[in-house]
């Protein structure tokens, strides 16, 4: 991309220019801006599997993988991979799951291995990139939407919906990190999302104006705007952007979730081209104004489970959103887990959970 600071480490020495106030871009992304953690500049991963197989997991004998791309309702055209175990009768429909990957993250990381296993059990299920990022379209690339996020889950529930292997009546959604919040805010209004389960939730707006954990002042944040708007006249005079992803490396005086994130995206665990975890710092004007819980309550009467690993430093968020959700929900602590472990170590991850979750609640 020609629109990208160059990616050398002095290119963030030279970031600091009249208005811009380095210090405060530091503390923001220090109290965990956008779930990444730190301003950097993001190398190109390398890729971990060869041949026509690119996800960061192991292909199933039992489901057959198909690509496949469509349109949201604001035109932007989105890829995913359509999970089907093969031994599906396709004489009849059956339920169906949309399967949202972390923000920063693509469809061939956590959310594939979560469509793959629970296509496994069954399910027709879809792990799709979201708006912006890895295969999908949208410009400009790397930004952060929520309201484009958010239908990206109305969209894939259009697809299913005509797909002639899935009971309309049937769909369920799956939101990992970042998209437990769009697919809390997407069930709101969409009542065609008749269960959904979030995993490791984490709230971009609250981030966004608290930290995680919460950190911030509101001065603090009012200065984080400043700079953001200040940024856009950069961009707008026909400056660079400014990106922030997850660090190319970590030391001791990291913050922990940091180097979560770093330990899946930047080692062999999860590395892929595509998911390079940056994005615009002059995007994030919008995750401020995003209360994906305010209205969760009205999601009732379809039910919610929420899973969080007991060692993680968001489950409080996960915990805040059970609160404020309406019967019937399900809080699922996973003992031992912190929130990057429930991405892809399926000796946490609840599938058994999970999967008898969405069977009771779709049949």
């Amino acid at each position: 991309m020609t629109d990208r600071p160059s990616r050398t480490a002095s290119t963030i020495n030279r970031l600091d220019r009249p208005g811009v106030a380095r210090r405060d871009l530091l503390q923001m992304t220090g109290a965990g801006i956008a779930a990444l953690g730190l301003i950097s500049t993001i190398p190109a991963a390398s890729a971990q599997q060869g041949g026509a197989w690119d996800k960061t997991f192991p292909q199933s004998g039992q489901v057959s993988v198909e690509r496949v791309s469509f349109t949201n309702g604001f035109g932007i055209t989105l890829v995913g991979d359509l999970y089907v175990p093969k031994a599906i009768d396709r004489s009849r429909s059956h339920p169906a799951l949309i399967v949202g990957h972390p923000f920063g993250s693509i469809k061939e990381q956590t959310s594939g291995l979560y469509a793959q296993t629970l296509a496994e059990r069954g399910f027709v299920t879809l792990a799709f990139d979201a708006s912006y990022g890895g295969e999908s379209g949208g410009t400009p690339r790397l930004i952060g939407a929520p309201e484009a996020f958010v239908e990206d889950f109305s969209a894939a529930v259009d697809f299913l919906g005509v797909h002639p292997l899935v009971d309309r009546a049937r769909i369920g959604a799956i939101g990992i990190c970042a998209s437990g919040a769009f697919v809390i805010s997407a069930a709101q209004s969409d009542r065609r999302i008749r269960a959904i389960a979030t995993v490791s939730l984490w709230d971009l707006g609250r981030e966004s104006r608290e930290g995680i954990p919460a950190s911030l002042t509101y001065e603090q944040r009012m200065s984080t705007l400043d700079d953001i708007g200040n940024q856009r006249w950069v961009e707008a005079a026909g400056g660079q952007r400014f990106m922030i992803g997850v660090p190319e490396t970590v030391d001791a005086q990291t913050p922990q979730l940091t180097r979560e994130f770093h330990d899946y995206y930047r080692t062999p665990r999860a590395q892929q081209p595509r998911a390079t975890t940056e994005f615009a710092l002059s995007s994030v004007g919008r995750l401020v104004n995003f209360f994906p819980t305010v209205q969760i309550e009205t999601i009732s009467p379809r039910p919610i489970l929420i899973i969080a690993g007991e060692n993680a430093l968001s489950r409080y968020l996960s915990e805040d959103a059970f609160e404020r959700a309406a019967q019937p929900k399900t809080l699922h602590l996973v003992p031992g887990a912190g929130h990057v472990d429930l991405y892809d170590r399926v000796n946490l991850i609840p599938f058994d959970t999970i999967g008898s979750f969405f069977t009771e609640h779709l049949a």
